[in-house]
């Protein structure tokens, strides 16, 4: 049975440490986090939920220490975005294999550190895209593989975030470039790995274009969007970008009752001064065999969802996801809504149309929960609770580098407004092209 450590004890970490708890053939040994709150709130949790023993907590200055004390065999990494390289790097060096959060990394150093790292150690990383065991997007590389529409020339992907999921960027760490990357290597990580993943290749010249649009204090005022939320005005009442911590208790057990420890606020107000990343971005990217992608991701849609399609020499395949047709104006989490408040299920439809044919729908269903169904594919896969499976999901240390380039190569375009070849980026990681 292989010993797990979990760094990082924020609302993600919570998948993780139940899966580990349950699990037959993985033992959770230890918690590292800053904030001693959140890990005795997990640790409470799991008390209620299991009857499970308390998991000894460490503080980062002693996460080395924790790993030797605890015979740790797997970090599990879950902290903000730019400190992955760190623990994965001192994770690797003391013989462990890491499961990360994704993006891998935020920046080239990151990614140089990393991969220098896992070449000396030869130890795994496994990073956590979930999206590539959802049962459609598993049905799209099926067909894709089995030529349905012939050589690939071009994809399509439009990415909707609505203005609950997401603004939630905008009140946390991650409205901050230099601790998130920016949502083209945060969120977006996700959809570029789905696009390799799909296609067996990975991204060669990079050109994009984005903006704050929406959110922000400048944009607030000028579209009237503006409410001048902050907590304990009464305003969140009535404002549909307040995040209500106080009638979540899960929220507010791992970060209002957690504040007092370091500071952190989980609730800042997304018409705020202070954010340095972008809400409205578009790509346009050329993949190695010369298959174009067209990509454009939007932070605040009225409702969620994305569209993806594959134009290729014998036909096309579309896939439109309808994840929440529209935010509920409550202040309050989805996971956490009134009761008898039931948000409408989202639902995929994936269409075959090949030349001189009428359209076929290979799929229409309901989504899964968890990222349609992904999650729990993906941990009793990394748990070795089920075998690997032939279209080889598990993404490596190399997968998360492919996905990772696209969004740097992007903010670097973004930065200077020209193309960005992913092979300059490769030469400064110390990779060949």
């Amino acid at each position: 049975m292989r010993r797990y450590a979990v760094v990082g004890l924020g609302s993600r970490a919570q998948l993780f440490v139940r899966a580990l708890a349950k699990s037959e053939r993985a033992e959770l040994v230890a918690f590292c986090d800053r904030n001693r709150t959140r890990m005795d709130v997990h640790n409470r949790w799991l008390r209620e939920g299991t009857g499970a023993s308390p998991v000894p907590g460490y503080p980062p200055g002693d996460f080395a220490g924790m790993l030797a004390k605890e015979r740790v065999d797997v970090v599990v990494v879950c902290t903000p975005d730019h400190t992955h390289a760190d623990y994965i790097v001192d994770a690797l060096e003391a013989g462990c294999d890491v499961v990360t959060e994704k993006p891998m990394t935020t920046d080239v150093e990151g990614a140089r550190r990393i991969l220098r790292a896992r070449r000396r150690t030869s130890r795994a990383v496994t990073v956590t895209f979930n999206y590539r065991y959802n049962p459609v997007h598993r049905r799209v590389r099926e067909l894709l593989a089995e030529g349905a529409v012939g050589e690939i020339g071009s994809v399509q992907f439009a990415w909707l975030l609505d203005t609950w999921h997401g603004a939630d960027y905008f009140r946390r760490w991650h409205r901050e470039k230099a601790r998130s990357g920016g949502l083209l290597v945060h969120k977006s990580g996700h959809h570029f790995d789905l696009v390799n993943w799909w296609l067996g290749s990975g991204p060669e010249t990079v050109f994009a274009m984005g903006r704050l649009f929406f959110y922000g204090d400048q944009n607030g005022r000028r579209h009237g969007q503006r409410t001048g939320y902050a907590r304990g005005t009464g305003d969140g009442e009535s404002d549909p970008f307040a995040l209500d911590l106080e009638s979540s208790p899960r929220l507010r057990a791992l970060y209002r009752d957690a504040e007092a420890e370091d500071g952190y606020l989980r609730d800042q107000n997304v018409f705020s001064p202070g954010i340095t990343i972008e809400d409205d971005m578009a790509v346009l990217a050329r993949y190695r065999g010369a298959v174009t992608l067209n990509y454009h991701l939007h932070a605040y849609s009225p409702r969620e969802g994305y569209r993806v399609a594959f134009t290729g020499s014998k036909g096309r395949i579309e896939l439109d996801v309808r994840e929440n047709e529209y935010p509920f104006r409550t202040g309050k989490s989805i996971a956490d809504l009134p009761p008898g408040v039931v948000p409408e299920p989202g639902r995929a439809k994936l269409t075959l149309q090949r030349h001189w044919a009428p359209a076929e729908v290979v799929l229409d269903t309901p989504l899964g929960e968890g990222h349609g169904g992904g999650d729990e594919r993906m941990l009793a896969e990394l748990l070795g609770q089920r075998p690997p499976d032939p279209l080889g999901s598990a993404a490596d240390h190399e997968a998360g580098l492919q996905a990772l380039l696209t969004g740097l190569a992007a903010n670097r375009s973004m930065a200077t407004g020209r193309p960005v070849r992913v092979g300059e980026l490769l030469a400064e990681i110390g990779e060949q092209p």
